[in-house]
């Protein structure tokens, strides 16, 4: 038996092994669709990417690994991950999810899920005993995303799962925003986390895919049969690249926190920024449980200008130099976002500014730059 790595470590040699045929560090990428019988089903473990491949077996083992979980799963994206979960159900099953998350995992559920009879409850998580109420015997998951997207809520994972477990409820956790670097959910008592492994575990915005682990091997079967059945997999050069990049997913989440850190304290002094949203400011709500939960607090935060709007977050955002423009986030660069005409759009107006989601609202992915050129960036673009 393997002695148990610390986290550092376990990036780069977690679950992982040289490849047998020819000694390889780095699993080789098997671009191959099938593998050669030598009688019928007599093969070496492979017989269909569709369902296994090696290449993103090794990328498997490593999320399994980095998650202190037992099986990984990786998929086509994010949402494929969600999709695959959500076929977890039967149609009047109700679930409750975070009121402020990603707006495609809202898409998701209410364009695609609500349609084949299951029934989604959006509430405010920051504090357990708002999701009793929406309890009852139809409740088979909770969904929840933490740091939040882009608010940056943080959400009690424990309590969660201790309230869930006394009602015999499954608790899937959006990693995302955090990586396994800041937090473990199944440590916490999750049953399934998730990532858009797109982001901070690829980290250099070159590859789309999503990853589910889990702990219990009855659900591992559920969800393997769904992976294969319905086919939303990852091909092997995106598995080789995002195993690549959780290999140095220690180093650059470290810089990412620093970065971020030096950032919010900046926005938080300038005179023409109203409000900064970032879990390590000791006034931010749930900032003991963020201190308590995570080991930083992650290279996310958002804002808003002192008496902005929509205008106003258009000419910021357009007049950065450094930061980019762009969808998504966690990788090495520093992006900048408009929440609700990007990320966010899909939810309606009234529901996204009840969550904080307005007009003005700026997100900032801060990437491993130097510090002193990301702030000034802000500075002559701020004003």
């Amino acid at each position: 038996m393997k002695k148990k790595l610390h986290f550092n470590s376990n990036t780069i040699h977690g679950g992982q092994e040289p490849d047998k045929a020819y000694g390889a560090v780095m699993p080789p990428i098997y671009q191959t669709s099938t593998y050669a019988q030598t009688t019928p089903g007599g093969h070496q473990g492979f017989e269909y990417s569709r369902t296994h491949n090696p290449t993103r077996q090794a990328l498997e083992k490593s999320l399994a690994s980095i998650e202190a979980g037992k099986f990984g799963f990786a998929f086509g994206s994010g949402l494929a991950a969600m999709d695959a979960v959500l076929k977890l159900l039967k149609p009047g099953d109700e679930i409750i999810s975070t009121d402020d998350l990603y707006g495609g995992s809202y898409r998701l559920f209410t364009k695609i899920f609500e349609d084949f009879g299951l029934k989604f409850h959006f509430v405010g998580m920051d504090n357990s005993q708002k999701i009793e109420k929406f309890i009852n015997s139809k409740t088979k998951l909770l969904w929840v995303e933490t740091p939040t997207n882009p608010m940056m809520n943080i959400i009690d994972i424990k309590s969660i799962t201790t309230l869930a477990k006394t009602h015999g409820i499954m608790v899937a956790v959006d990693n995302t925003f955090a990586s396994p670097y800041l937090q473990q959910p199944l440590t916490l008592g999750a049953d399934i986390v998730m990532h858009s492994a797109t982001k901070y575990l690829a980290g250099h915005s070159d590859v789309v895919l999503g990853s589910l682990v889990v702990k219990d091997e009855e659900l591992a079967e559920r969800i393997g049969f769904i992976q294969n059945a319905s086919g939303a997999i990852c091909g092997p050069m995106d598995s080789f690249l995002t195993l690549r990049g959780i290999k140095t997913l220690h180093v650059r989440m470290q810089r990412h926190c620093e970065n971020a850190a030096a950032i919010a304290h900046f926005l938080k002094k300038h005179s023409k920024i109203e409000k900064v949203y970032w879990p390590g400011f000791e006034e931010h709500p749930n900032h003991g449980v963020a201190k308590a939960q995570m080991n930083d607090y992650g290279g996310m935060l958002s804002f808003v200008t002192r008496g902005g709007d929509y205008n106003a977050a258009v000419k910021i955002i357009e007049s950065l130099k450094l930061f980019t423009l762009a969808e998504s986030l966690g990788g090495v660069e520093s992006l900048a976002g408009h929440p609700a005409s990007m990320t966010h759009a899909s939810i309606p107006k009234e529901l996204r500014e009840k969550s904080g989601v307005v007009d003005s609202l700026i997100r900032l992915s801060v990437g491993i730059e130097d510090v002193r050129d990301l702030i000034e960036d802000l500075k002559q673009a701020i004003g």
